[in-house]
C-alpha cells in the first residue's frame, strides 16, 4: 500500500440530544460514538477568511480520501479527530463505486475551533 494512506483517526458520531427547549441537537461530547478509522489521507484543501463581529477568522479546509478498496462509514453529521485536530464534515460524503465494489470515499472537512 502507498504511504499516502497511512493516517488514522477517530470518527466522532454525535448522540441525539436536545437543548433545554426540546430542540434537536447533536452531542459530540462523552455520549458520542467513537469509531477508529485508518487507511486515510487528510490534506489541506484551501481556506477562506471570514469577518464576524469585527473579528477576522481563517477557516482551513481539508480533504479526506480513503485508500482504494475501503469504504469507511463516514457521515455528513460526523466529525473526525486526526493529527491533533477536530474536523467537521461539510456536505455529502462522496462514494466512488466501480464494477467490482467501491473505489474509495472523499469528504470535505473544516477545522472546528
Amino acid at each position: 500500500m502507498s504511504a499516502l494512506y497511512e493516517q488514522s483517526g477517530v470518527i466522532v458520531r454525535p448522540a441525539a440530544g436536545g437543548d433545554r427547549y426540546g430542540n434537536a441537537k447533536r452531542d459530540y461530547g462523552d455520549t458520542a460514538d467513537r469509531i477508529p478509522i485508518d487507511q486515510i489521507n487528510v490534506q489541506p484543501a484551501g481556506g477562506s477568511r471570514e469577518d464576524t463581529d469585527d473579528k477576522q477568522i481563517t477557516v482551513t479546509g481539508y480533504l479526506l480520501i480513503s485508500a482504494p478498496g475501503t469504504l469507511p462509514d463516514l457521515r455528513e453529521t460526523d466529525r473526525l479527530e486526526v493529527d491533533g485536530m477536530t474536523l467537521e464534515v461539510t456536505g455529502k460524503v462522496g462514494r466512488w463505486p466501480v464494477p467490482a465494489g467501491v473505489r474509495h470515499i472523499e469528504a470535505q472537512l473544516k477545522e472546528v475551533t
